[in-house]
């Protein structure tokens, strides 16, 4: 294979803040792209100036949530299988564990939109959609799910195969590529000027950029054919137990731990929906600001999965152990400042995407509550991305279920009950500073293991 060496050079070879540099700063500027699509339905559905609009793209955020399980099963799964594998020069693993994770994720993505359909009524009805939001939320979530699931899946799986052999750049693009003409179609299709169709536009405007992006990757692997190990052939396709149990020794404990988001975020939207139409726009905003650092960390952590996969693999500890501590000062000088920038001025981010004064005084008071647990989600989400870099697949599923079911979801019921709206905003910062807790101890313990199979020397 042509590019191997050039790939063994990155990820043995070459200084570690170089490495990390050139795997995750494409995949930090292709998650804050994604951030920005994120926040485009948001703030175009926004400019409407109608709170039932915009609660629509709230209540069905889970349920587009929800395609990061399947994303995480069989992205996340493959790609940390098939970066082990390149570290143990295993190149037909490499390519199985690629064509597996490829057409899994085609099923269940088609799967994924039957079962929506079917359910129909009762999804809504359970997302928090009343007589005054159920057409709007309704309009937007035909496009978003129920024809949108297999292209929304398959962009972001085809991704982390791309990124696993180190092509970030590659992997970026495509998923760019997608987002970029999201916010392009999104006034098209959203606002009065245009086609007029408010939150059923935007959704629209959201499958067409799904298509594209997943064009992309079709494209990228026809004209590499030959040059890389990702496969999607389907006579590669195979159901050896080692793939699966590989694939799926990652994949599933990262599936669970975004179906307890989905919980989590569902429970919180029920809570909001309580207290009206404008609490629920307000949280919704506050959501999209909040993923601003979020997905910073997430695509640092993302971004450097195969080179601690890789050096994992082939026993270099001093790199890897390098590679995280070089990855965790650089994530929390940025999301540190991010975070009193959000304290100090909440007002001012939540303005602009709605200028109504009951909106933006919720959005206030919620956002100031949100970002004081940044710093720790940081560390939670760099120490759950090396498990799963690792095959630590057991590790990550006891973080996901510390995380929502022991501490989230009962602090947004004891919280709402003690301090009623605004206490909401609170239970996500006391489960992360618990959760970092735990990733520093875990971590040192990980690291205490690695120490002893007698570590190479740094490269």
């Amino acid at each position: 294979m042509e590019q191997s060496d050039s790939k063994t050079i990155l990820f043995e070879q070459t200084p570690i803040p170089r490495a990390v540099a050139q795997l995750a700063i494409p995949t930090i500027l292709s998650s804050l792209v994604m951030v920005i699509y994120n926040l485009a339905d948001t703030y175009f559905v926004g400019m409407l100036n109608d709170p039932v609009q915009n609660a629509a793209v709230t209540l069905a955020a889970p349920v587009l949530l929800a395609f990061n399980a399947v994303n995480n099963l069989f992205g996340v799964g493959s790609s940390s299988m098939m970066s082990r594998a390149l570290g143990r020069k295993d190149y037909e693993t490499v390519s199985k564990s690629s064509a597996f994770g490829f057409f899994c994720a085609l099923g269940a993505g088609a799967a994924f939109s039957l079962v929506c359909l079917l359910l129909w009524e009762p999804l809504l009805s359970l997302l928090g959609a009343d007589s005054v939001t159920y057409e709007a939320t309704a309009g937007y979530m035909r496009w978003t799910v129920l024809c949108g699931a297999v292209p929304a899946i398959l962009n972001v799986v085809m991704a982390y195969l791309v990124r696993s052999e180190g092509a970030a750049l590659h992997a970026s693009i495509g998923t760019m590529s997608g987002c970029l003409l999201n916010i392009i179609l999104d006034p098209i299709f959203v606002l009065p000027w245009g086609l007029g169709l408010g939150a059923a536009g935007a959704g629209f405007a959201t499958f067409l950029s799904n298509c594209v992006a997943c064009l992309y990757f079709f494209v990228l692997l026809m004209v590499k054919r030959g040059r890389t190990f990702v496969c999607i052939n389907p006579r590669k396709f195979c159901l050896d137990r080692d793939i699966i149990l590989g694939v799926c020794g990652v994949g599933v404990p990262a599936s669970i731990q975004n179906l307890l988001n989905v919980t989590g975020m569902t429970i919180l939207n029920n809570f909001t929906s309580s207290y009206g139409a404008d609490a629920v726009a307000a949280m919704g905003i506050c959501q999209k600001i909040y993923m601003v650092p979020m997905y910073v960390s997430m695509g640092l952590s993302q971004g450097i999965m195969p080179l601690i996969s890789y050096n994992y693999a082939s026993n270099n500890v001093p790199r890897m152990r390098g590679t995280i501590r070089f990855a965790a000062r650089a994530a929390l000088t940025v999301i540190i400042s991010v975070a009193a920038l959000y304290f100090i001025m909440p007002g001012t981010f939540v303005s602009l995407f709605m200028e109504n004064e009951t909106i933006i005084a919720y959005g206030s008071r919620f956002l100031r509550g949100l970002c004081l647990g940044l710093p720790f989600l940081c560390m939670d989400f760099l120490a759950v991305g090396v498990f799963q870099a690792v095959g630590m697949g057991r590790e990550a599923l006891c973080f996901a279920i510390l995380r929502k079911i022991v501490l989230e979801i009962p602090a947004l019921c004891l919280l709402n009950l003690l301090f009623p709206l605004y206490g909401l905003a609170y239970a996500q910062c006391t489960a992360e500073v618990v959760l970092s807790i735990a990733a520093v101890v875990v971590l040192g313990r990980l690291f205490r293991r690695l120490d002893a199979r007698g570590p190479q020397s740094e490269a």
